[in-house]
């Protein structure tokens, strides 16, 4: 692992798991009624300043992407493997989560499969497929931009619960105190 690989254009470069990951994910969302998009995406409750650090947030994980890129993977390493392990696991668990998502009914808060573990198994399930791209391409600057990403979406995912907890009250709230928000000991 490097911590600035060299950037360059190639065809095993980190954009194949990206394409990947991004055709899986706009298949689900073709897939899925409008209604349960539309929910995906409401940021109505939001303040300004969480809308901005959101945003903030995102240029973090834009840098990830260009990085991600036009880096080459390093298919010879074992790092690598770790790496495609991580993007599979990642994968898997962002496909189930979204799955899960879409099988609630709307006037109900998610709280099956991946729901019982995590109160954000989406979040916790990108993240932990975009840090097994940023092993395969073996960038430790593509893992910093990518904790840092999450450190900023915390409060994306604040602004998140505090929009269920309006919309769903006490049945949201009782589901807070009995599922941790990343995971398992968070």
């Amino acid at each position: 692992m490097e911590f600035s690989p060299e950037l360059k254009l190639g065809l095993l470069n980190g954009w194949l798991p990206l394409v990947f990951f991004y055709v899986v994910f706009g298949i689900l969302l073709i897939s899925f009624p409008r209604s349960v998009v539309a929910r995906l995406y409401d940021r109505s409750g939001w303040t300004r300043t969480q809308r901005i650090l959101s945003a903030t947030g995102k240029l973090f994980i834009l840098s990830w992407l260009l990085l991600a890129i036009f880096t080459p993977l390093i298919i010879d390493n074992a790092v690598f493997f770790l790496g495609a392990f991580f993007y599979a696991l990642g994968l898997i668990g962002f496909t189930l989560a979204l799955l899960n998502y879409k099988d609630t009914p709307l006037d109900q808060p998610v709280t099956r499969g991946f729901y019982r573990i995590s109160r954000n198994p989406q979040q916790i399930s990108i993240l932990v497929a975009f840090f097994g791209i940023s092993l395969a391409v073996g960038s430790w600057l593509a893992a910093l931009l990518i904790a840092i990403g999450a450190a900023v979406a915390h409060v994306r995912v604040l602004a998140e619960e505090k929009s269920c907890l309006e919309q769903y009250g006490a049945s949201y709230k009782s589901y807070m105190e009995c599922v941790p928000r990343y995971f398992v000991f968070f």
